[in-house]
């Protein structure tokens, strides 16, 4: 059982912190007020978004098999090094759908429809003829979505009377897709030779190294670009923090020049000691401009308006 429970990625599960900043935003949005339902709904909705995620994985790795022989440590993956069931590996995924729906319907159904989308998403990107993952800049952009979707899916756990801006919606797609660009890059980077790459991942014959940085440069900017928004119209303190934003995307992009990048499998990145200290020193500022009031954006906005 070892090796089937391996290709569900539990260790992967980590991932879905991202919906973490949809309970925050959703919470700072709307007349929320604490109860032990939202807890629970949380466990729930948490667990339900593990077990599609790991449906997605049981699929992706069963579909890739004939391309991971040609990278460099992927090869090494039970679907590619064992014999494994076909019968086995669609029972599982069968398994890990009934349990994550099953989860949702404790949510309630905006949830449940997320879920869903999350689920559709990993048979586009995986599945024949469509297989989203093999055309560049699609694979990139269909892959990111689900960053959004993970932000949907922790707002509809605090409410599903409102829809979340789409300021940050926009903001939190495209900063998915910076980080799988930049996934991108240290990918091929490793790799080293075109050819082997784009055996390995079609996309990567049409890729270059260069048209991969470019890339993460104008997911990065359309990212901030966004979520820039969102603060300004929301919560003018947050623009105190958009440098250290900044930075963050700066800090991550130079991470995926190391030989062997931690930004290959992102469930690794808690080696990056620095890297984490300066995650949890943005989230510490954005915990206390969310509380203190500054009067000089305001200044600002009042200025603006009145010289318009």
């Amino acid at each position: 059982m070892k090796k089937y429970i391996k290709i569900a990625r539990p260790d992967h599960w980590v991932k879905n912190a991202f919906i973490v900043p949809g309970i925050a935003i959703a919470i700072l949005l709307t007349d929320y007020s604490f109860s032990m339902e939202t807890v629970w709904k949380f466990v729930a909705g948490f667990m339900a978004t593990c077990f599609i995620a790991s449906a997605n994985y049981v699929i992706n790795e069963w579909l890739d098999a004939e391309f991971d022989k040609f990278h460099p440590t992927k090869k090494n993956r039970p679907v590619v090094s064992e014999n494994m069931k076909f019968s086995l590996v669609m029972l599982e995924y069968a398994i890990c759908i009934l349990i994550g729906i099953g989860l949702s319907l404790l949510v309630n159904t905006p949830f449940l429809l997320m879920e869903v989308w999350l689920l559709i998403m990993g048979v586009l990107y995986n599945v024949k003829p469509i297989r989203t993952k093999d055309i560049p800049y699609l694979d990139v952009l269909s892959e990111s979505i689900n960053n959004m979707i993970r932000l949907l899916l922790g707002w509809f756990i605090i409410t599903d009377a409102y829809q979340p801006p789409s300021s940050i919606l926009i903001g939190y797609w495209f900063a998915g897709a910076f980080l799988m660009a930049t996934k991108r890059f240290a990918e091929y980077r490793m790799i080293g030779n075109p050819e082997t790459a784009g055996l390995y991942r079609k996309s990567f014959k049409y890729y270059t190294e260069q048209s991969l940085l470019v890339s993460t440069f104008f997911y990065a900017l359309t990212s901030t670009f966004f979520v820039g928004i969102f603060m300004i119209k929301y919560r003018m303190e947050y623009l105190f923090a958009m440098p250290f934003v900044f930075g963050l995307y700066c800090f991550y992009l130079w991470i995926a020049f190391k030989p062997d990048s931690a930004v290959q499998k992102p469930e690794k990145l808690y080696r990056e000691k620095k890297l984490l200290i300066y995650i949890a020193f943005l989230i510490v500022l954005l915990c206390v401009l969310t509380f203190v009031d500054i009067p000089t954006p305001e200044y600002w906005k009042e200025w603006s308006l009145f010289t318009v």
